[in-house]
């Protein structure tokens, strides 16, 4: 009985700490984002970083050569998307209005049709002008973050000569030192799949924007943009992405040319989730569609819609750190997808 009790009130323990912890979390957003973000890029350019010091180049040197590749980068890509956004924030009440009274005209046509549907009700049930205004805040919410861009790129900075000195750090604590092996294996596995990730979604998000530039859909870069950024969210990341672009194309060119975008999204979905994804992921590095669709609500509740594009990177840290430590591997388990499903796709 002893046990019993002494086991209830650990988990006691550990649900109110975990309370305490996400409050504090959502207290300090304004201030974990942009480390967050940071931490991000950082992983990312970890890989590099690597390469860098095994090809004999100073710590110093490496750092600085990752740090002017990330400026410049940030700065190309900020020239062609900041006015497409800005201009896209401008006209966003007049493209949903638009929306809003080709959804009203449908409605009616569907009465006419001996369908009896209210367009007054049916409008406040489902608004898909609402689609555009989530995409609105969420690229809003990104702009306001990388507002920081300066804290951002210094604390890349910092993390990124943290990890060239751990090596010797390890070393020199001796046999106090943690599980070196377990480490190493936790990054190589964080540090892999966010590389190879962003190389997916990087060539997704180029493909988007060629082919609604080809079909000419207004600012095809800022919704390259949305696809890379969502493409770091398996299974409902893409249906995010394609909906206020969709829309917009179906405002502006009809719903023909709205149909030929969907199919670009489609392509792209099922060329980059079904076969190169899995073939340089292998088995066993994804979430289940449950944990993802969870893990969007609860992080954009606690950092808001940075938060969200954030989620599933945040997730699967968790969940590689579970799976580095035997004890821990049933929950990394549990957060993955079906095994049978992932054996059966290889």
């Amino acid at each position: 009985m002893n046990k019993v009790s002494e086991r209830s009130n650990s988990m006691l323990i550990a649900a109110a700490a975990f309370v305490v912890v996400i409050a504090g979390m959502q207290a300090a957003a304004s201030l974990l984002v942009p480390f967050l973000l940071a931490a991000f890029v950082a992983i990312i350019c970890l890989p590099m970083l690597t390469w860098l010091l095994h090809k004999k180049v100073s710590a110093g040197l490496a750092v600085l050569l990752i740090t002017v590749a990330i400026v410049l980068i940030g700065l190309l890509v900020g020239a062609f998307v900041s006015s497409s956004l800005a201009d896209f924030s401008h006209n966003l009440p007049s493209y949903q209005e638009r929306l809003k009274a080709l959804t009203a005209g449908a409605l009616q046509w569907l009465s006419g049709m001996g369908l009896q549907v209210s367009s007054q009700s049916m409008l406040e049930v489902l608004d898909p002008s609402a689609a555009m205004g989530m995409a609105g805040k969420l690229l809003s919410g990104l702009g306001n973050a990388l507002a920081n861009t300066f804290l951002i790129i210094l604390t890349v900075i910092f993390l990124l000569i943290e990890a060239s000195a751990l090596p010797h750090k390890w070393v020199a604590m001796g046999d106090n030192a943690p599980s070196k092996q377990g480490f190493e294996a936790f990054v190589a596995s964080v540090s892999s799949y966010f590389s190879i990730k962003t190389w997916i979604s990087l060539a997704t998000g180029v493909f988007i924007a060629i082919w609604l530039a080809v079909i000419g859909v207004d600012y095809p870069l800022l919704w390259g943009l949305v696809a890379f950024l969502f493409n770091f969210v398996p299974n409902i990341g893409s249906i995010i992405a394609a909906v206020p672009a969709l829309l917009l194309a179906l405002v502006q060119l009809g719903g023909g040319d709205a149909l030929l975008a969907g199919l670009g999204y489609l392509i792209a979905n099922v060329v980059m989730g079904n076969v190169v994804e899995p073939k340089f992921m292998g088995r066993g590095v994804g979430l289940s569609t449950l944990v993802v669709f969870v893990s969007l609500i609860f992080w954009g509740w606690v950092l808001g819609p940075v938060g969200m594009l954030l989620s599933v990177p945040l997730t699967m840290i968790i969940k590689l750190a579970m799976e580095s430590r035997q004890e821990t591997q049933w929950v990394a388990i549990l957060l993955g997808p079906d095994i049978k499903q992932a054996e059966a796709k290889r």
